[in-house]
């Protein structure tokens, strides 16, 4: 079964690039009949907080993105320790004492010299009393996986296509430090054999770290999962953008933005399909490929972002948002200002339209005549579902006005505004008493 994965550290809360990779993950996953799992990173115990693993949990809730399972790695540690003393005893693990200053000296001298700045080894050359006498006086090494030079790292990848990377180019990674914390390397393949990943789709940033981890699947003898990795988002500027990392979800939704919309955008990010704001979850994952993802980098556009929000209001049903209408605001009511919201909570605003009170605008003279004529004729009107267009006919073969000269004014004097829902549906929301005391206050 194909089984992808969401792996968040819970140092902070999630930003929109962190959305995205969640989102594609489950549609992958769903494309296939697959699982979609949750895995906390927490190994960082200074810097993970519980809340913000409360937060990536209803993050997830919100945009429908219910994972089949989770596992934190704070509660695997035995597992890490034992996997890491089987491939210590394999040869593939090795204890190193530079300290980062002595590191950054070694590859400002490779680098002068035109040479790539991968690390040259020579902890594999301490003999055993050497390391003795470094223990016995304190010094705790870090450990680095010992990449084999003579198996060329190949794989295809699900949308850079095939890729290739020599070993002996690189330098073997550090994947303990020298307090026994974990480095993400290591962990993070124990944890995919675990749990069954067979599908990693992840940002192009981590190219790199899979070269290096195919080798360690291979050492602890499991299968390479398919690797895919895609381009990273960019704001509209055309670049990587600080202002990208502050985009959460908490910060989506107090903008008013319906997850359905971040998802139809996400959703098509960076691939040659056009967003379509119809689109849900289901849509999105049946279509899902990994080829129709292009190498460029994906733009993020707050403006667009909010194209697509107003697009998928205009599209709800009122059972959807009924609980977050205003008191009193019925189906009626939400299908006629629907069309002139960009957000839900703009209801509100059409509703204090209907309530009142409104400000109307100063009217010229000639216009509060034709108000009060308006007035009058509305009183002598039967109230029904077409009052307006009864009333506007009347007022149109009394006064010979017509287009803007006969309706704007009664628009800003039931309304208080030049513009908005057609009132044709709006005026019998008014009601009858409240639209003759406004068509009177007017004149």
């Amino acid at each position: 079964m194909v089984t992808t994965r969401f792996a968040p550290s819970p140092t902070g809360h999630l930003h929109v690039g962190n959305i995205r990779t969640a989102l594609h993950n489950w549609l992958l996953a769903k494309q296939a009949g697959g699982r979609f799992l949750l895995r906390i990173d927490d190994t960082d115990a200074a810097r993970s907080r519980e809340e913000y693993v409360e937060a990536i949990r209803a993050d997830l809730a919100w945009l429908g993105l219910d994972p089949e399972g989770e596992e934190r790695q704070s509660a695997r540690f035995d597992s890490y320790e034992a996997e890491f003393e089987r491939l210590k005893a394999d040869g593939r693990v090795y204890p190193c004492w530079e300290t980062p200053q002595e590191l950054e000296l070694k590859r400002k001298v490779l680098l002068g010299r035109g040479l790539p700045p991968i690390y040259d080894r020579s902890a594999l050359d301490l003999s055993e009393d050497d390391k003795a006498a470094k223990l016995a006086a304190g010094e705790q090494p870090h450990w680095r996986f010992l990449l084999d030079r003579e198996e060329q790292i190949v794989w295809e990848d699900g949308i850079r296509g095939p890729q290739h990377f020599d070993p002996a180019m690189m330098s073997d990674p550090v994947i303990r430090r020298a307090d026994g914390s974990w480095l993400y390397m290591l962990p993070s393949v124990i944890d995919d054999i675990a749990m069954g990943v067979t599908d990693i789709l992840r940002g192009e940033d981590h190219v790199s770290n899979t070269a290096a981890q195919v080798q360690m699947f291979t050492a602890l003898g499991a299968s390479v999962p398919r690797f895919a990795h895609e381009a990273l988002l960019v704001g509209t500027e055309g670049k990587l953008s600080k202002r990208l990392g502050s985009l959460g979800a908490a910060h989506f939704r107090e903008a008013g933005i319906e997850p359905e919309a971040l998802v139809a955008l996400l959703g098509r990010l960076g691939t040659s399909d056009p967003v379509d704001p119809a689109l849900r979850l289901d849509d999105l994952a049946a279509a899902f490929d990994l080829s129709r993802f292009g190498r460029a980098p994906a733009r993020f556009d707050e403006a667009e972002l909010e194209r697509v929000n107003a697009a998928v209001v205009h599209g709800l049903p009122y059972e959807a948002v009924a609980d977050r209408l205003p008191e009193g605001m019925d189906a009626a009511a939400w299908e006629t200002v629907r069309p002139n919201l960009s957000h839900v909570h703009q209801a509100a605003d059409w509703w204090r339209v209907v309530t009142g009170p409104i400000e109307a605008p100063d009217f010229s003279e000639e216009d509060r005549a034709y108000l009060a004529q308006a007035a009058d004729t509305l009183a002598a009107q039967e109230w029904s579902a077409d009052i307006w267009k009864t009333l506007t006919g009347a007022l149109k073969s009394a006064t010979g006005r017509k287009g803007k000269g006969l309706f704007l004014p009664l628009r800003q004097a039931l309304t208080g505004m030049d513009h908005g829902p057609d009132m044709g549906a709006l005026l019998p929301l008014i009601g009858r008493d409240a639209a003759l005391q406004r068509l009177r206050a007017a004149r």
